[in-house]
């Protein structure tokens, strides 16, 4: 079982089935198939070649989804990429991945041409939209138009090339030295991750799963993944900015999954009406990224009384590690569950040992969803992957402190680096302190994350000043216009000076029991 037979499969038994549902539109697994063929065969007439790579650079549209299955179909690996991503970050994974393909839209010709002349491996790229935007793009580059690849016809489609130990995505997720590291996943990997989350969600043909969450998060990929490959139908939504739209689609359309993260229940939580609305279809609500609070739950519980409610923890490196069934949620409050079907899980300390119940230690993973390693980083990868009892054996050390209690239930007790973990993605301080100290005036910079309910951890930021004209809103403009969304600063601080080490390192142990002091 490859990644792209999930389609094809599907595509054979419920042809005219609606496998998406985008702006009230629906297309059908015959429709997306066909496409995905067509996208394959050009791909690979203009030189795309097996274990290649490409980038797909676009918001939750049908070209997003289209173009991951014609990667795969064509033999290379998908690298989905926030579609907020600012220019220097996409040539490093153009780069990094040397990706001979990009996949965008005529919306974000700006910054492909930022980028183009600094990308020697990149050769194609294929654009959605109109093609009058596309004399943005003025440099040696093969530009194709998606449209008139897509909507042409009688194209054949492609001989498999892969097996299921090949590449087929790279996700990239922060490291701790600031620059993205790229987590390598084969088809077995991306399907066994499936095949277990299915499991335990006991999804179907049946379902409606509704996804308000960007493909370039594993969350909202894998929704996709899971209902193509039960034959479901996904409701590809952009974001939840418009609540009451939501809502009134999974009451149209008879939504039966909904998967959120906490700030999405907070803002649920203030839409008291819901209540009154019928909700008997919707079968089960997934979370993840930080544990829902207890609040939460209660008022989900009142809002959908008939909706299984699941909370989850995984990572990028493994997808999915644990879920916690509904019947649990009151009698082991905070915890994030067992390991899910066709996965181990135990605890050790710092010399690798397993410790007993109760006991707080590193977060060990095995199973045949553990990430073949980080993108061309052999020292990266040797630090969290290791070798087992047996010969071959591969375990994941998540870097999560946790605590498992007598009957196999997992808490979460931290991070053991400084990196982030902020709605659910991995987010490097150094990252965001390089930009900090490209703002002028800031003399000194130390990023960490502080404990929030609703995103695991915000991200606060120190600043000490070699200008006191520079403000809060100067470092939020700077820092918004060349960092995504989920990497600007929620709070700023300006200080005198930054706690050090002996060393003369910032310390930032001490930097987060200090409380904020303004500079006067």
């Amino acid at each position: 079982m490859l990644v792209h037979n999930f389609l094809e499969y599907s595509a054979g038994k419920s042809p005219g089935k609606a496998a998406l549902v985008i702006n009230n539109e629906r297309h059908t697994y015959a429709d997306i198939n066909a496409m995905a063929d067509r996208l394959a065969y050009a791909l690979v007439a203009e030189g795309f070649e097996r274990g290649d790579r490409a980038v797909v650079f676009l918001e939750n549209t049908l070209e997003a989804v289209v173009s991951i299955f014609a990667i795969l179909k064509a033999g290379g690996a998908f690298l989905p990429v926030n579609p907020g991503t600012k220019g220097e970050k996409l040539a490093y994974i153009l780069n990094n991945s040397r990706a001979s393909a990009l996949i965008s839209s005529n919306q974000k010709t700006n910054v492909i041409n930022e980028v183009c002349g600094a990308t020697p491996f990149l050769r194609m790229i294929v654009l959605a939209g109109n093609g009058t935007a596309w004399n943005n793009i003025t440099l040696n580059k093969k530009i194709i138009s998606f449209g008139d690849i897509t909507e042409s016809s009688g194209t054949p489609s492609l001989p498999c090339v892969s097996i299921d130990a090949d590449l087929a995505s790279i996700l990239y997720t922060s490291g701790s030295t600031g620059r993205p590291k790229g987590v390598a996943l084969t088809h077995l990997n991306m399907v066994s991750a499936a095949d277990s989350i299915t499991t335990y969600l006991e999804n179907t043909s049946d379902d409606i799963i509704i996804n308000v969450l960007p493909l370039s998060f594993d969350y909202g990929l894998y929704q996709v993944l899971m209902a193509f490959k039960v034959g479901a139908t996904v409701i590809l939504e952009k974001s939840f900015i418009y609540p009451w739209s939501i809502i009134d689609t999974i009451l149209r359309e008879k939504v039966t999954g909904f998967p959120i993260v906490p700030m999405i229940s907070a803002i649920l939580m203030q839409i008291d009406d819901i209540k009154q609305k019928d909700f008997s279809h919707l079968r089960y609500i997934t979370n993840t990224a930080a544990s829902l609070p207890d609040a939460h739950i209660k008022k989900l519980r009142e809002f959908f009384p008939k909706t299984k409610i699941f909370s989850m923890y995984g990572l990028t490196e493994c997808k999915r590690v644990s879920y916690l069934p509904t019947e649990d949620l009151e009698k082991r409050p905070g915890s994030v569950g067992k390991a899910m079907p066709n996965t181990e899980t135990y605890v050790v300390d710092e010399d690798g040992k397993k410790v007993g119940p109760g006991v707080i230690g590193e977060l060990v993973v095995r199973g045949s969803n553990v990430m073949r390693g980080y993108w061309e980083s052999p020292e990266e990868t040797a630090r969290v992957i290791k070798t087992g009892a047996f010969p071959g054996d591969v375990l994941l050390y998540t870097g999560d402190n946790f605590v498992m209690d007598e009957a196999g239930y997992l808490y979460f007790k931290g991070r053991k680096d400084d990196v982030i973990k902020s709605r659910g993605e991995k987010v490097s301080p150094k990252e965001i302190e390089n930009v900090l100290y490209g703002i002028k005036g800031v003399a000194e910079a130390a990023v960490i994350g502080v404990p929030d309910p609703i995103l695991g951890e915000s991200i606060k930021a120190f600043i000490v000043r070699s200008e006191h004209s520079l403000t809060e809103r100067d470092v939020l403009t700077f820092c918004s216009t060349r960092l995504e969304d989920l990497l600007v600063p929620k709070e700023i601080v300006f200080v005198d000076e930054l706690p050090k080490t002996e060393n003369g390192k910032i310390n930032k142990a001490l930097l987060k029991q200090m409380p904020p002091r303004p500079s006067i």
